[in-house]
């Protein structure tokens, strides 16, 4: 394994790295690859200030490892090995990338129907990623987006602390004026806090209902497989619980299962799938 994917991976995202270490070594070695490539650009829209320069440059240089150039850029050469080796669509990595971009220009969604398309290049496409690393039927490439977007609007639900820091509103911003907010702002929010647990627990049974419906999927998927990706699934579902227990708890800090919690959900998958 790359020592520089496994410190991407494991600097990125502690519920997805511990999950993913109990995939085989040779999925586990593509997951890394694909998690790297989508977390570098993804850094670069969310530094302060924002990269702009730089995503740019790593956008041209996936393009033009399209053309069998190797960049000599560990991260995009890696992914463009997998990227043909598992014959992920390039619309895929287009709209990921589209997704990405929008987030240098975009401030606030105002609805969910215009959060979708951001929600398909951010997440959507990573599922069916994901499904091609594990060579599923296309019977479940719905099920792998349903799971990509619900992970992302909990992103999205836990993260809104350092999204208003960063400018930007991904929740609907329709709904938040439906229970008399006007910004998520923590001095506006602390005025109306009957309002602002109306509107999350609005927003956490939307996970709730995609996350019911991306388990649905489960069937298609080897249970070597399904450890770790239900071990991840549960973990957002537990961050999801905490949140919802106490809405607030999002201005305090960011809501993360520790590796305890983690290592456990792991074991009782492993003996009870």
């Amino acid at each position: 394994m790359n020592r520089t994917l496994t410190n991407i991976f494991n600097k990125g995202s502690r519920t997805y790295y511990y999950s993913s270490i109990f995939f085989p070594p040779k999925i586990r070695e593509d997951v890394f690859k694909l998690y790297s490539f989508v977390r570098i650009a993804d850094d670069f829209v969310d530094s302060v200030p924002q990269q702009e320069k730089e995503f740019h440059a790593f956008k041209g240089m996936y393009k033009r490892s399209l053309t069998g150039e190797n960049t000599g850029n560990i991260v995009i050469d890696s992914f463009a090995e997998l990227m043909e080796r598992k014959s992920f669509e390039e619309s895929w990595v287009n709209a990921f990338l589209a997704s990405m971009e929008a987030d240098l220009h975009t401030q606030v969604y105002h609805s969910v129907r215009k959060l979708r398309k951001y929600l398909y290049g951010s997440a959507e496409v990573v599922g069916l990623m994901m499904s091609k690393i594990l060579d599923l039927p296309e019977d479940s490439y719905e099920s792998a987006m349903m799971l990509g977007r619900s992970m992302q609007y909990v992103n999205f639900i836990r993260d809104i602390q350092e999204d208003v820091y960063l400018g930007r509103t991904y929740l609907p911003h329709k709904e938040l004026q439906e229970n008399d907010l006007q910004s998520l702002n923590y001095n506006h929010v602390i005025e109306n806090p009957e309002g602002f647990t109306s509107f999350m627990h609005r927003q956490i049974n939307r996970y709730m209902n995609w996350q019911y419906e991306s388990e649905k999927g489960f069937k298609y998927i080897p249970k070597r497989y399904l450890i770790p990706i239900r071990t991840a699934s549960e973990m957002y579902k537990w961050t999801a619980y905490m949140i919802h227990r106490n809405p607030l708890i999002v201005y305090l800090y960011k809501v993360k299962p520790s590796l305890a919690r983690i290592l456990t959900q792991i074991g009782y998958n492993l003996f009870t799938l």
